[in-house]
């Protein structure tokens, strides 16, 4: 009787374990690589969530004409926007500035873990045309915390 009700103590929780949602939050950092400090680097979060099934439609030819979807509709008007320092300043590379974008990324990660996220992927890229006369681009890193 004991191991019957042990039993089923232990596969209730297991079960409960697996039907648990998980949940997603992406926060992103964008850093500026232009010379001479022109750019703009932030940390963005969003606030508000979106329902990706309002805006997604099956394609085909006849679809395509009839559905227009409004942009002003996907847009997320509240999210944290936190300043970061661009990689570059007029006389070249700042590596002090790198340092403070880090101190501050390394704050909101550990922000995020006291709130019960827990980091679970990093993603990052480069925007730029790698061209001589290049003034333009931007260092994208995605962080995707999970609970």
């Amino acid at each position: 009787m004991k191991k019957t009700i042990l039993f089923a103590i232990v596969t209730l929780f297991t079960f409960a374990d697996a039907i648990a949602q998980v949940e997603y939050k992406i926060i992103t950092s964008i850093e500026s690589i232009v010379p001479g400090g022109l750019g703009r680097s932030r940390l963005i979060t969003a606030n508000e969530t979106k329902d990706f099934s309002q805006y997604t439609s099956s394609q085909s030819e006849e679809s395509n004409k009839r559905n227009k979807s409004d942009r002003a509709d996907i847009r997320v008007k509240s999210f944290d926007e936190t300043k970061l320092l661009n990689f570059y300043n007029v006389g070249g590379i700042r590596f002090q500035n790198i340092a403070a974008n880090d101190a501050i990324v390394s704050s909101k990660i550990n922000s995020m873990i006291s709130e019960g996220w827990e980091l679970a992927f990093v993603t990052s890229a480069v925007e730029s045309k790698g061209a001589k006369d290049d003034n333009a681009g931007i260092f994208i890193t995605r962080y995707i915390f999970k609970r």
